[in-house]
């Protein structure tokens, strides 16, 4: 990106920011209840390179990489036990524009994230935090077997955007705070649509937040009391997915899983379970290479451990499988791995979003519904 573009850029954040700054602030003095306390406004600007995961990236990249986003983060006070367990997090929205590395190849990304930040160090200064953030992006060049055949990378204008911080933030006065640290980025479509392949990038950031508002008082609770336990959940679940052949057809896929999980403590849960997949496109693909179709091929059983992550409704969790007895006949993958979102609707019911991979090759989303016993 040329740095009369990059300047360009810059100040017209600047701008968007005194603006808002100025809306808030009035809308502020004529509410009777103020929703800007403990409300941080902020501007970063990061920099870095597309990570060379696959060798054509090294060929078509001409530039480096050059982002900026502007946030709002709000911190909790402790109005829940959850608040004051994780040592009050904050959680926010980030509006996001990046370079990719080449303009006429990959374009630019426009996104917006929600995101996730805990204090792992808290000093009266000083902090180090992680952030975490997942939301949806707009790519401006993808795919095209005509017109952009070199991008093999980005086959949808609409995909899902990951970013991962680990930052560091000083606090200048009572109102604002230089921030500063290392990002990862990754986008991709989840396979709904090909190619793939994705874009990462891994940057430097620097910037500034701004509390907009007034800072309140942290509330401490006691915590009710905790009883170590276990339960059984049963999972149905629906997705989609298209084949490695630049195929426009989505392939129907389900499964259904039975986990059993045990609370170690509040906010972690271990568990192991049994899985059955069923994949609508082993029969096309088991056609197209001119092999014997039977259906049992379609379906895949597996086993399973699991590692939750809990907090209120919400959980976060990582499973690690190996297929056992119908076994998975395309690529003859051993194992498989998903990355849930989960949230309870009540104690019996909960929905659920995960992505199936084998390792770092995604293979399709699922939305599920799950009955605890």
């Amino acid at each position: 990106m040329a740095l009369p573009n990059i300047l360009y850029i810059r100040l017209k954040a600047i701008f968007i920011l005194f603006l808002f700054v100025f809306i808030v602030k009035n809308f502020k003095v004529n509410a009777q209840v103020s929703f800007t306390d403990n409300l941080f406004l902020g501007l970063n600007y990061q920099t870095g390179y597309i990570l060379p995961e696959y060798q054509f990236v090294n060929y078509i990249t001409n530039e480096s990489f050059h982002a900026f986003d502007l946030c709002l983060t709000k911190a909790t006070v402790g109005k829940t036990y959850w608040e004051q367990l994780y040592k009050y997090p904050y959680y926010g929205i980030s509006f996001y524009h990046s370079s990719l590395g080449n303009d006429k190849v990959f374009g630019k990304e426009f996104a917006v994230t929600v995101f996730f930040k805990m204090d792992i160090i808290q000093k009266e200064k000083f902090r180090l935090y992680n952030r975490t953030g997942v939301g949806l992006g707009y790519v401006t060049r993808k795919f095209d077997i005509e017109n952009n055949y070199l991008n093999v990378a980005v086959g949808s204008h609409i995909n899902i955007h990951f970013n991962q911080r680990l930052g560091v933030g000083y606090k200048l006065n009572d109102n604002f705070e230089l921030k500063s640290g290392l990002s990862f980025d990754h986008f991709s479509n989840a396979n709904m649509s090909e190619p793939n392949l994705g874009i990462n990038s891994t940057s430097v950031f620097a910037g500034l937040n701004y509390l907009i508002g007034n800072t309140t008082e942290k509330i401490i609770r006691e915590p009710d009391a905790f009883t170590r336990e276990s339960y059984v959940d049963a999972i149905l679940s629906f997705g989609g997915k298209h084949t490695r052949a630049l195929s426009a057809e989505v392939f129907f896929t389900s499964s259904f899983a039975i986990e059993w999980h045990y609370k170690i403590n509040r906010s972690i849960h271990l568990g192991a379970g049994a899985d059955v997949f069923f994949d609508s496109s082993i029969e096309t693909l088991f056609h197209d290479s001119d092999r014997n179709y039977n259906t049992n091929d379609s379906f895949q059983t597996g086993l399973h451990i699991s590692q939750s992550f809990v907090y209120d409704r919400f959980n976060i969790a990582f499973q690690e499988g190996v297929y056992i007895f119908l076994k998975e006949q395309i690529e003859n993958y051993p194992v498989y791995t998903r990355g849930i979102l989960k949230y309870r609707l009540s104690n019996r019911l909960s929905v659920r979003l995960a992505m199936k991979s084998h390792l770092h090759i995604l293979d399709y989303p699922e939305l599920g519904l799950g009955v605890r016993f």
